[in-house]
């Protein structure tokens, strides 16, 4: 018989899903109140590029039985529950650059990209 005790296992808190800069949030914001009123942002990953991965974002008008609802600032998006796993702890910003402004991913999956920037691997 043996009388050693394991230690219970503590629980870490997952990080969430997906979390907005408060340049993103601004910037769906006014999405929201005008040119997509009614819409929410469906974020999700295909397959496409050089290193095999894009993140795919469309304004769908209700949420799929497929879609995480995640808040943060006051603004809802959806996340693809198939992406889910690639998408953990990511931060979606806003940039504004001379020549273009988009929406851009901080994701501490990826593990590399393509010389474009248009695809990444994880």
């Amino acid at each position: 018989m043996s009388t050693t005790t394991e230690a219970p296992r503590v629980k870490r808190e997952l990080p969430p899903l997906m979390s907005l800069s408060e340049a993103a949030a601004e910037r769906l914001r006014r999405l929201y109140d005008k040119a997509e009123a009614g819409k929410l942002l469906r974020i999700g990953v295909k397959t496409k590029g050089c290193s095999g991965m894009a993140y795919d974002l469309s304004f769908v008008e209700s949420q799929g039985p497929g879609d995480e609802r995640v808040t943060d600032k006051g603004i809802t998006i959806l996340v693809d529950r198939k992406a889910t796993l690639y998408l953990l702890g990511t931060t979606m910003d806003y940039e504004v650059k001379p020549m273009s402004a988009g929406f851009v991913f901080v994701n501490p999956n990826e593990k590399g990209r393509c010389g474009c920037g248009e695809s990444f691997h994880v």
